[in-house]
């Protein structure tokens, strides 16, 4: 992968957002909001535990643009509660909302989706990787006096079997649906709501998936581009779902991932 640059401006001049889900420098939240941060976004980072905060902080508190954090197990009413309250009260509003949450137990991504799957793991995927998208967007939309938009990341195994992704696929797909119907309730109050599906990229979610090496080769070699998926593209696709650019653009899958969800079939050629 080419290193990254994430081009500077002022498309999110005085917008203020947060972010849910950077786990550290390769995460795509981190991506995402790096770009953000170039083109002037405001930016609230949350977090989950002291571990998490103590890893990710020296990661925020490196952006130019004053950036501050707040706790948020989205599994807690009480501690949304409290992370909305807190920026509620810091910045009385807020024009975006970044989210890239989503856990399986590292055992249901291995093998056979009916035999690994548990009650209490598909309740608990459901409930961090889809669930916790509307919740979140419940609690920032009141905040959104001028309009806004939400991101939400996906993956194509919500559209296609994936070997191994398993669980996280059908979580993934109930996250696709929920962007729908939240993009249908949230419209006609000028917010927009959208869902990247990004390639598979070395961050920490895929390092937790079995195969997701050759995952990741597959992408390459498959891909109508013939490389990995950037970095760079899937912030620019989030700047500018998120940016005034994005204006009509609303409950949509945008696909990042060098062509690889349009290839039915790889190119043989080679092979003949």
């Amino acid at each position: 992968m080419s290193e990254e640059v994430f081009p500077a401006g002022e498309l999110m001049k005085g917008k203020r957002g947060l972010i849910m889900g950077v786990a550290n420098r390769n995460s795509i939240a981190w991506g995402i909001a790096r770009q953000l941060a170039a083109q002037g976004a405001e930016l609230c980072f949350s977090y989950q535990g002291e571990e998490l905060e103590r890893r990710v902080r020296p990661l925020v508190e490196s952006l130019p643009c004053e950036p501050f954090m707040v706790s948020a197990d989205v599994t807690s009413d009480a501690d949304m509660d409290a992370a909305f309250a807190a920026i509620e009260k810091k910045w009385g509003g807020m024009d975006f909302l970044v989210h890239a949450i989503a856990f399986a137990g590292k055992e249901e991504l291995q093998g056979s989706f009916v035999d690994k799957t548990t009650r209490e793991g598909f309740r608990r995927a459901m409930e961090i990787s889809a669930f916790s998208f509307v919740d979140a967007g419940r609690r920032a939309w009141p905040l959104m006096n001028n309009g806004g938009s939400m991101v939400t990341l996906t993956y194509l195994g919500a559209e296609r079997v994936v070997p191994s992704y398993n669980v996280m696929g059908v979580a993934k797909a109930a996250l696709e649906a929920s962007t729908r119907y939240m993009a249908r309730d949230l419209g006609p109050k000028g917010i927009r709501v959208n869902a990247i599906s990004a390639g598979p990229v070395r961050t920490l979610a895929m390092a937790g998936i079995s195969g997701g090496r050759a995952l990741m080769k597959t992408g390459r070699e498959w891909s109508m581009m013939k490389e990995d998926t950037r970095m760079e593209g899937i912030a620019g696709a989030a700047l500018y779902l998120l940016s005034d650019l994005g204006h009509s653009c609303t409950g949509e899958t945008l696909h990042v991932d060098a062509g690889f969800h349009a290839v039915a079939v790889p190119d043989f050629a080679d092979e003949e």
